[in-house]
């Protein structure tokens, strides 16, 4: 990003986390989140819906943040769909400064949230300019079509991966996350098998990709960031049976490592092949 994009934060942004970022030592992401989200003095809400120990949840983001001296900081602890309908709730994550989703289960925290006005909420505090950063299975719910299950180990298999419906702050891609640390390369590879509209981003864990709206994108941490694109690939996936490894042929894949910035104004050109993609990933809402 440019010196006047890190200067200017609040524009809404995504922070999507691959997961086991580092939350004691140098800490970069985390502090970087904070800095979006505009200083330790703003609001900053953990929702924890995608676990089942949220309180545990909340006392590691707690010392993370409280070490970061951020004094305003709660927890948002979601059991029931009728508690993330909760009208006072909802208005104040709404008006948080940042919201940092946790790890967990994704299909646990869309089934809690999916619809309700606490997802309203987020869609409206992105509006307003907060940070949004979800980390692990808050990075999977980022998007409208989320990950939900399945394995692939050594190969794509069809039939062997699913998808469910996400937040939808970006549209046309899937995340996966532990990416490299999982060898989740297979598994990604087999949701662009079957559908070839959507983008496979994988996020290595400690690792994040920046998404500002209207902007560029940025990535931070230790690792990297794998995009898959198979729009113009040619594959047999339609023909065979499940479990069978399909044909593909003219699938591009983009490495992105931790450093790489493109789209933000002053930064160096993007290469025609990541346009798209660029366009598609900073249209968020």
């Amino acid at each position: 990003m440019s010196e006047t994009a890190h200067a200017d934060p609040r524009r809404g942004s995504l922070l999507i986390i691959g997961g086991s970022e580092d939350r004691e030592d140098d800490m970069q992401i985390l502090e970087r989140f904070i800095a979006l989200c505009g200083g330790p003095d703003k609001r900053i809400a953990v929702l924890t819906a995608a676990s089942r120990v949220p309180e545990r949840m909340w006392a590691i983001y707690d010392a993370a943040f409280g070490g970061m001296n951020v004094t305003s900081r709660k927890p948002v602890h979601i059991a029931s769909r009728a508690e993330a309908n909760d009208a006072a709730m909802a208005a104040e994550v709404a008006q948080a400064d940042g919201i940092f989703i946790t790890g967990g289960d994704q299909k646990r925290l869309l089934a809690l949230i999916g619809g309700t006005g606490l997802d309203e909420a987020l869609h409206a505090a992105l509006a307003r300019g907060a940070c949004i950063a979800g980390t692990s299975a808050g990075a999977s719910a980022m998007s409208a079509h989320m990950l939900a299950d399945g394995k692939a180990d050594l190969h794509p298999e069809k039939g062997t991966v699913s998808l469910g419906a996400g937040i939808g702050f970006v549209q046309r891609v899937v995340i996966d996350q532990h990416f490299s640390q999982r060898q989740r390369l297979a598994r990604l590879l087999t949701v662009v098998a079957q559908n070839p509209f959507l983008l496979g981003v994988g996020i290595d864990e400690d690792t994040a990709l920046l998404i500002e709206a209207g902007g560029g994108i940025e990535i931070l941490g230790a690792g990297a960031v794998t995009v898959i694109d198979g729009r113009h690939m040619v594959s047999n996936v339609a023909d065979i049976r499940n479990r069978s490894v399909p044909e593909m042929v003219d699938v591009r894949l983009h490495l992105l490592p931790s450093g790489s910035r493109y789209g933000a104004a002053g930064d160096t050109a993007t290469p025609a092949a990541l346009s798209d993609f660029l366009k598609i990933v900073t249209n968020i809402a």
